[in-house]
């Protein structure tokens, strides 16, 4: 989860047509990526996670921007990565490195993933964040200056707090976007348990002192939950 900028290719709004768009081949990509499998699986994933958002946004939220566009980061050489940010006009927007797609193994953990960032879009986490990183940045500053410390100290603490700020809640925001993520997920016609398996293909994070992720399992048993109790989520 991120702001930033993008050269952006193969976007698609919830409410438009999917374009046609061949995807690269080369660079850290597996020898065996089949790039027109893997923009079919996109075209018609993200043509039905996109509106399900769309709807759970527009039933849950007030005043927020729903308009979800959903797009693909063509530079081959970019890492396995999927985050959700806002572009120029405050639209939301969830971008797939073309490494993400080459690593899925099926359209349920596409899905999963793609419903995971609009969750967190859906939930405000964004500018949760920004204020939480604001708020330790803030706080660490001032207990630097009330220290006596010098401008490079307090610029060095303020480094520090805005980091320990964005992460004091990040595990808890992981949780509710898996959690909210399911119940997109199954809108869109996805099996988000089948999806979730995508974890245990990363590196589990175990339950770090501000690490910015959950402990696998528990992410797994959130998933289960929603998939049991969806109403609970309402």
């Amino acid at each position: 989860m991120r702001r930033m900028l993008l050269l952006l290719a193969v976007v698609m709004s919830a409410c438009g047509q999917i374009p046609e768009a061949s995807l690269p081949t080369g660079g850290k990509l597996p020898a065996d990526f089949d790039a027109d499998a893997a923009a079919l699986s996109f075209r018609q994933v993200s043509g039905a996670v996109g509106p399900a958002a769309e709807r759970i946004c527009r039933d849950r939220t007030r005043g927020i921007n729903c308009n979800f566009r959903i797009a693909i980061n063509l530079d081959p050489e970019a890492p396995i990565n999927a985050f959700q940010t806002l572009d120029d006009k405050g639209n939301p927007v969830v971008i797939f490195t073309v490494a993400m797609l080459a690593d899925v193994r099926n359209t349920d953990e596409l899905a999963f993933v793609m419903s995971h960032e609009a969750a967190h879009h859906i939930l405000g986490h964004l500018d949760k964040q920004a204020n939480n990183a604001a708020a330790g940045a803030e706080f660490y500053a001032d207990r630097e200056a009330r220290k006596g410390g010098t401008p490079s100290d307090i610029r060095q603490a303020q480094e520090l707090g805005a980091v320990v700020g964005s992460r004091i809640f990040s595990k808890e925001f992981e949780l509710e976007a898996d959690a909210l993520g399911s119940i997109i997920a199954m809108e869109a016609g996805y099996d988000p348990l089948r999806g979730a398996q995508f974890f245990f293909r990363l590196p589990d994070p175990g339950d770090k002192f501000l690490g910015s992720h959950p402990p696998n399992a528990e992410r797994l048993e959130i998933v289960r939950l929603a998939v049991r109790n969806p109403g609970l989520l309402q």
